[in-house]
């Protein structure tokens, strides 16, 4: 009976996936309640998936493939591929999936589907082409790639284990490699013909967050360039020692200061000479050796040094109103705004918000000259200055003013800024660890991760959670214990006794057959790693029974358990650019069951050849 209900359970799941209609992670967190509900897995069973090395480490991935984006690491080696791709779509598809099997040869699948990810999406971008067309590509190439080493995937270790186990010699580095190497090349091919028909051409429309317009963007659109202008304060100056309120600048010289750049004289600085950002405001005050950011015209800059004895190069500054403390956003006011019809000096905006508007978009005109004074209509947008977290904390307040983009996105990428090397670091470090093998490879993603952080390539702890995917790991780890269940209600020992009963007397080649099939088969609904760990010693025990190589037979189960196309929530690599991408269940099924039916035609010429019976 309890096998009967997990059947009905994992079918019902099937068909909820397939037809689209509700979210993949609320299938999976449907299935996993039947599954508590009914009896079949007690709640540590249910709710282990959740504490799944392989699910805290996908987590982890998303962290550092954030901090690879952020940084502009994965632009520039987007930029790399494009170099030697050219302009060729056909070429860069290629490259993508060439740099993916070397990058799979050293670290797990889903973790070269992650650190890739944001590069593909970034290519894409840059090619002005749907990422959907690469990002199936992606994960089955990171599938393949688990067929090139000893240590690309789990499951090659597990079943390098049984058959220690057993008493046979275990799995060399590059014992699995000549398989490997077909199935990529016969995968390339295949993907290469039906990339134009079976492969999606768009997923969903926002399976990219982007930001309408970046602060550059912004501030060449409000035509700021000649109007910022960086002034240095020198020691004999008689601005030293003055507060801003008390100088009158708007009144006297209509002259906004925006910020104010100050040698810091406190705590320890690891950089000599290291620069504070400072908001300029009413109480903010003048000291020596200050760089002032102004805003205004040229001939009353001109007059304000004059009078106070101040150092001032004429060129534009625009580019110093954005740093990793400081930005802009534009803002556009709210039918019942407190502000309409009030100026800005009225309205309180800087005491309010701690924020300065530095320029007003009126129907298209850019009005910059005595914007306090400015009486604010509706459908007037603002282009306002502060900084990150403030500006962060106007996009919560939505009852006067409406935040247009993203400001954490920007914050992140200006935070970020520069740290591509560092990012860098990080992520080779984390592959050696994981080549070397000291730890379990969820350590080194953790400690990678957590120097994503730590170096300032992620801006803070918000920003940290903000890159995991929820809604793929939710997913994965509702699916995982379907196979415990499977393997608790005895579906899977049925499974294999059946194989053996029904092909054993058809010779070697059916068995084999027979357990690629049923690998493959029951692989599409479990990870893996836990199909090796189940089919494996069944394959083993086969081949004695037979009399044969039982090398085969385990080379069998290893192809079969890592040839997860037509589900895409058979394995993390599939559920990563399923999320990504906004693809459908059908998408997989009907590019991944061709792949799999080529697959299963090669691997059953291929594998007896190069490992006898």
């Amino acid at each position: 009976m309890e096998l009967f209900i997990t059947l009905a359970i994992l079918i019902a799941a099937i068909v909820l996936f397939v037809t689209n209609k509700v979210r993949p992670d609320l299938v999976a967190l449907m299935a996993l309640s039947g599954l508590l509900l009914s009896g079949i897995l007690n709640i540590q069973e249910a709710l282990a998936g959740f504490a799944n090395p392989t699910v805290i480490m996908l987590a982890g991935l998303f962290v550092v493939g954030g901090g690879i984006v952020r940084s502009g690491l994965a632009d520039q080696a987007g930029q790399l591929l494009l170099k030697y791709a050219g302009n060729k779509e056909t070429r860069l598809f290629i490259l993508i999936m060439l740099v993916v099997a070397i990058v799979g040869c050293f670290i797990s699948n889903s973790g070269t589907v992650a650190i890739m990810l944001p590069i593909v999406m970034s290519l894409a971008a840059n090619m002005k082409n749907s990422p959907a067309k690469y990002l199936i590509p992606l994960a089955y190439g990171a599938s393949f790639s688990g067929l090139m080493t000893l240590i690309s995937t789990p499951t090659n270790l597990v079943i390098s284990q049984v058959l220690q186990d057993y008493g046979f010699p275990k799995l060399g580095f590059f014992t699995i490699t000549p398989l490997g190497i077909i199935a990529f090349s016969a995968g390339l091919i295949y993907l290469l013909l039906v990339r134009n028909t079976l492969l999606p051409k768009k997923g969903r429309k926002t399976f990219v967050k982007r930001p309408s317009k970046t602060p550059d963007q912004l501030l060449h659109q409000y035509n700021l360039e000649k109007r910022i202008h960086r002034i240095f304060v020198p020691a004999h100056s008689p601005l030293v020692k003055n507060k801003l309120k008390d100088l009158h600048l708007p009144d006297e010289y209509s002259l906004f200061v925006l910020k104010i750049e100050r040698k810091q004289h406190e705590g320890l600085h690891l950089l000599p000479g290291a620069l504070e950002q400072k908001m300029a405001g009413p109480d903010s005050t003048i000291e020596a050796e200050d760089i002032l950011y102004i805003q205004g015209p040229v001939d009353q800059v001109n007059k304000f040094v004059f009078d106070y004895q101040l150092d001032y190069s004429p060129h534009s500054e625009t580019e110093q109103l954005v740093s990793k403390t400081i930005g802009i956003v534009e803002v556009l006011l709210t039918p019942n705004s407190s502000l309409i019809n009030r100026s800005v000096t009225e309205s309180g905006f800087r005491k309010k918000y701690n924020l300065n508007v530095i320029g007003v978009n009126r129907k298209g005109q850019y009005l910059l000259k005595d914007v306090s004074q400015l009486r604010l209509r509706f459908g007037d947008a603002l282009l306002v200055q502060g900084y990150w977290n403030e500006l962060e904390f106007l996009a919560q307040d939505t009852r006067d003013v409406v935040v247009v983009g993203q400001p954490q996105e920007f914050a992140g990428l200006a935070a970020a800024s520069g740290k591509a090397p560092v990012a860098l670091a990080i992520l080779i470090g984390m592959i050696i660890l994981m080549i070397l093998d000291i730890f379990p490879p969820v350590v080194p993603v953790i400690l990678a991760a957590m120097a994503m952080i730590f170096t300032g390539c992620l801006r803070n702890m918000d920003d940290f959670y903000s890159q995991i995917n929820w809604e793929s790991i939710v997913l994965i780890a509702g699916m995982l214990p379907m196979g415990t269940a499977l393997e608790k209600t005895g579906g899977m020992a049925l499974i294999a006794e059946t194989l053996i009963e029904t092909l054993g007397d058809y010779g070697p080649l059916a068995v084999l057959a027979g357990v690629y099939v049923a690998t493959a088969f029951i692989g599409q609904f479990m990870s893996n790693t836990a199909t090796a760990v189940l089919f494996a010693p069944i394959a083993i025990n086969a081949a004695i029974e037979l009399g044969v190589n039982p090398l085969t037979f385990a080379m069998a189960v290893a192809c079969a358990a890592g040839m997860p196309f037509a589900n895409p929530i058979a394995s993390p690599t599939n559920a990563l650019v399923m999320t990504a991408g906004g693809f459908k269940y059908s998408d997989f099924l009907k590019t991944g069951l061709p792949l799999m039916a080529i697959m299963f035609v090669i691997m059953m010429i291929v594998i007896p050849i190069i490992y006898p019976f």
